[in-house]
């Protein structure tokens, strides 16, 4: 039997246990890397590190990354970049395979096997071998002997054979396992951009704290004004969602076409050289909103044949952001308008590569490299760091939960978890 884990000591002016609201302020506050804890995260399939980002001291949190593996070299250069020189770059079929590799030990194994094998885009989804890969994943959970995990996908997962198949063997591993799909805006994203997340815990239920309480409401609809038990979904001064102004509203047009060496955020702040075509296409639907739709009613003579036989769908392809909404969800080719809607809300030109990286809530501090294509890629397939933060707040709330016998949630989550781990009235630091 392997040792059981031993965590440091929690300093006396943070709680044995808090809500999971309490750790998203005291969080907010700067007050949660003073906390004498410092649990060990491998990120898996971690791409430029989006998830991890969630978990450390940028987003203010203070988990420590131990290991982490991507296929993509660029990818891996840049999460080294920012995190350390830990990661493990190749297939992890191969990587787990071979005998000389030694998986740290771990508390938390964060990660998002590839999605592609479930996403609608992929037509040939159903045989996909790129669906089995949670395998792997959780054979790195039970070689790093952690406690929690926490896996990410599309929304597509839930509800598939695969997503029977990973409960089941995390259940018979000792997790107690919950799952949910989340939109980031509802998290301080300015970007409606809907994932799946299924968290695992050996020693907590994670419906005590998970999914965690929103952040921001959309103001076209309004939120729940009282916060009851009952409807506890958000938390208590809920924001209205980020937008595109928000997020880019201050940069000014982008300057060349290419990777500057100035600093952040004018470096990825470059353009396209359009055709004429294009730039025509642009200029005919000059109003935030408008997409291919109103391009065939304004301009058909320059609308693709394609789009014109095309009578239904892609609503989104060749739109324009709007100003006042958050942006619709950013994939790796956002700088092709005719793959979304990608184009600025005002200007004639899709959007650069510094503003998609806004629009998933990366600080403009991270460092990214490799080609402009592969910085797309990283920008396009990472976790929204501000959501993963909010993951990162829940996983905190089950570690500081441990041992405690009695707890305080929702009527809700109690009804949802069927039982009741670990209260202590929170300290005045925490409240």
């Amino acid at each position: 039997m392997p040792a059981k884990k031993k965590y440091p000591k929690i300093k006396a002016d943070i709680p044995i246990v808090a809500e999971e609201e309490a750790v998203y302020k005291a969080r907010l506050d700067g007050r949660l890397q003073d906390a004498g804890l410092a649990p060990r995260v491998i990120d898996l399939f971690a791409g430029a590190g989006g998830m991890s980002l969630g978990f450390t001291k940028l987003t203010g949190h203070g988990f420590k990354p131990v290991w982490g593996n991507d296929f993509n070299e660029s990818a891996g250069k840049t999460y080294s970049l920012n995190f350390g020189d830990h990661c493990v770059v190749g297939d992890i079929v191969d990587i787990l395979n071979d005998p000389k590799t030694k998986i740290p030990k771990a508390d938390i194994v964060i990660g998002g096997p590839p999605c592609q094998g479930f996403s609608l885009l992929n037509k040939n989804r159903e045989d996909d071998p790129r669906k089995m890969l949670w395998r792997q994943y959780m054979e790195v959970v039970e070689r790093s002997e952690a406690s929690i995990f926490v896996i990410e996908n599309v929304p597509q997962i839930l509800g598939s054979f695969e997503h029977g198949e990973i409960i089941g063997v995390a259940e018979a591993m000792g997790f107690k396992v919950r799952w949910t799909k989340l939109c980031a805006a509802d998290y301080g994203v300015p970007q409606t951009r809907w994932r799946a997340f299924i968290v695992g815990c050996k020693f907590a239920d994670p419906a005590t704290v998970f999914p965690p309480k929103k952040t921001h409401f959309n103001p076209n609809k309004g939120h729940r004004k009282a916060f009851s038990e009952e409807f506890d979904e958000y938390v208590s001064n809920p924001l209205p969602w980020r937008t595109v102004k928000d997020a880019i509203g201050d940069l000014l047009p982008p300057v060349g076409t290419e990777i500057r060496n100035v600093p952040s955020p004018l470096d990825l702040h470059f353009g396209r050289t359009p055709t004429k075509m294009s730039l025509e296409r642009y200029r005919a639907i000059p109003e935030e909103g408008m997409n291919r739709f109103d391009l065939q009613k304004r301009a058909p003579h320059i609308t693709p044949a394609c789009w014109i036989r095309k009578t239904s769908g892609g609503t989104d392809l060749f739109g324009r952001l709007w100003w006042n909404r958050p942006a619709f969800t950013i994939r790796t080719e956002f700088f092709k308008p005719e793959k979304g809607r990608y184009l600025h809300p005002e200007q004639h030109r899709p959007i650069t590569h510094r503003e998609a990286a806004r629009l998933q809530s990366f600080p403009d501090d991270f460092k990214f490299t490799g080609s402009k294509i592969e910085i797309a890629k990283q920008i396009g397939n990472a976790v929204p760091p501000m959501l993963a933060a909010r993951i990162a707040d829940c996983v905190f709330t089950l570690i500081l939960s441990k041992g405690v016998s009695k707890c305080r949630t929702s009527s809700t989550r109690l009804k949802e978890a069927g039982s009741c781990r670990g209260y202590q009235e929170p300290t005045p630091a925490l409240r």
